[in-house]
């Protein structure tokens, strides 16, 4: 890669699935790939997600409170409101900005995908 842009690896996050990092650091923000939910139920997925989010914020120095936008990826719209209730408890204080998309589907048989940009504390 070249010095303007940086792979980061969370060695306690999930493994990426496909030829890709689990982020990248470029100009004081982090570019978080997506995270697949995995749990029985879609709040456990919405769990699974935020924390490997969370654990790859780690690994460049940052904290998942520093994300300035989170991407949520669903298979079924009308788990909005199952989503939102976990996806509150990990941002007490502002949150960040976010898009919603519905998918017809997602790798591994997911219901749910996240992503982030993090803005890199100085």
């Amino acid at each position: 890669m070249s010095h303007h842009r940086h792979a980061v690896t969370a060695p306690d996050a999930p493994a990426p699935a496909g030829p890709y990092s689990h982020a990248v650091h470029s100009g004081g923000l982090l570019f978080c790939s997506g995270q697949v939910g995995v749990g029985e139920t879609l709040a456990d997925q919405a769990r699974h997600c935020l924390t490997s989010l969370e654990r790859v914020c780690a690994a460049a120095g940052a904290t998942l409170a520093d994300a300035v936008r989170v991407g949520v990826f669903l298979t079924d719209m009308a788990a909005f409101a199952e989503v939102n209730e976990v996806y509150a408890t990990f941002f007490s204080g502002e949150p960040p900005a976010r898009t919603t998309v519905g998918v017809a589907a997602l790798p591994g048989g997911a219901q749910l995908e996240m992503d982030a940009v993090v803005a890199l504390p100085d």
